[in-house]
């Protein structure tokens, strides 16, 4: 399969959170099935979002899938000029930070909730996100990735969550 830079891209968020989870992202069997591409699936097709920033010293979104996207009401474009902390309200940021700095210490984060807001400042919550390290296999790191869900209750039949 010939990869396109936005797959790579993917892969490579995906290759940091199985080492660091243990397990693949989160994918309907179909999207593995032969001739299938994942990538292409997580990033048009899964009913979560996934959002990655880089290590600037004021962090700048450089990937979101389709949900993040439609959550997040910016075009593809849009997003990747916006500053990370500008994804949850000034009151909210200081939890998101420690958060973010908790991922630091220990490469993972689950079960985090919170409220985000929209390209408008509409307020919308996430759940049961999973944040995590970016790192290349030699340990150095690139940024942290993020993997939410915008419905509190309803999961896919597939989906079965790292347990921590």
């Amino acid at each position: 399969m010939n990869l396109t830079p936005k797959d790579t891209l993917i892969r490579r968020i995906g290759d940091s959170f199985q080492q660091l989870s243990g397990q693949p992202l989160y994918a309907a069997p179909e999207a593995s099935a032969p001739g299938a591409n994942v990538y292409q699936w997580l990033h048009e097709d899964a009913p979560y979002g996934i959002l990655a920033h880089n290590t600037d010293a004021d962090p700048h979104f450089i990937y979101a899938n389709g949900h993040a996207l439609a959550s997040f009401k910016y075009t593809p474009e849009e997003i990747l000029a916006v500053p990370s902390r500008l994804s949850a309200s000034e009151q909210d940021r200081p939890e998101r930070q420690r958060m973010l700095e908790i991922v630091l210490r220990d490469g993972i984060v689950y079960n985090y909730s919170g409220p985000r807001v929209d390209k408008y400042g509409r307020s919308f919550m996430i759940y049961d996100g999973i944040v995590w390290q970016l790192c290349d296999p030699d340990g150095r790191v690139w940024g942290q990735a993020a993997l939410f869900w915008t419905d509190e209750f309803k999961r896919p039949e597939w989906f079965r969550p790292v347990r921590t």
